[in-house]
């Protein structure tokens, strides 16, 4: 196993996990990429959750993060639930595949256990969430704020029964509602990087969001 180390992000780590984090999401969903801009916002969204912002270390380089907010399920029959949700997570590019990013999502998930959160929502692809006990929102009732049931919406209980009785939609921190001006311009504080599309990893993306139907009518 590769030997990492995990430690909460430094202020000092702050430039290096944007640049493994464009580099790790480049092309990957759609040519080029915005994720790194919203690692850069995040951390000053009221909804960011600082103590489980971790980054990986091996011999010194990050490579890799996660970061956390919170967001809510809106109950069908009233209310509000608070839960997690994490993204981006990213590995460096020549370190993916190595467990890097599970290992994060392990650790991670076990602190926010600790801390009393609920349950983690998270966007993904099932294939690889469901490696770490990650199961279709839509077992719990659980849609998109479209009133879809998504393949992609993914969820965990970190406490016993925590989603047995939330039926509702998943809406997500408002901070993921960026301007892509405002993006675009972050980016041009980079190196150019060729855009690139009909990709493979876009091409399957593109799938998953597609799997997706309504949620039935007398779960409203």
């Amino acid at each position: 196993m590769l030997p990492i180390e995990l430690r909460p992000e430094r202020p000092a780590d702050c430039r290096a996990v944007e640049e493994l984090t464009r580099d790790a999401f480049w092309n990957h969903y759609a040519p080029g990429c915005d994720e790194h801009y919203l690692a850069h916002i995040l951390r000053k969204s009221p909804d960011f959750v600082p103590e489980l912002n971790y980054v990986a270390v091996h011999n010194g380089q990050v490579v890799g993060n996660i970061m956390y907010t919170k967001a809510k399920i809106v109950l069908d029959r009233g209310g509000e639930q608070e839960v997690l949700c994490f993204g981006p997570l990213a590995s460096a590019p020549s370190f993916q595949g190595q467990g890097v990013g599970g290992r994060l999502v392990e650790h991670t998930r076990a602190l926010a256990r600790e801390l009393g959160y609920a349950a983690i929502l998270i966007l993904g692809d099932p294939d690889y969430y469901s490696r770490f006990g990650f199961v279709p929102a839509e077992r719990y009732g659980i849609g998109t704020s479209e009133g879809m049931y998504a393949a992609s919406l993914q969820a965990f209980q970190l406490q016993p029964g925590a989603l047995a009785d939330c039926a509702g939609y998943f809406e997500e921190s408002g901070a993921f509602q960026f301007s892509r001006e405002d993006a675009a311009a972050f980016e041009a504080g980079f190196p150019p990087k060729e855009k690139q599309s009909g990709l493979p990893s876009q091409a399957r993306f593109q799938r998953i969001i597609a799997q997706t139907k309504p949620r039935r009518p007398a779960e409203k």
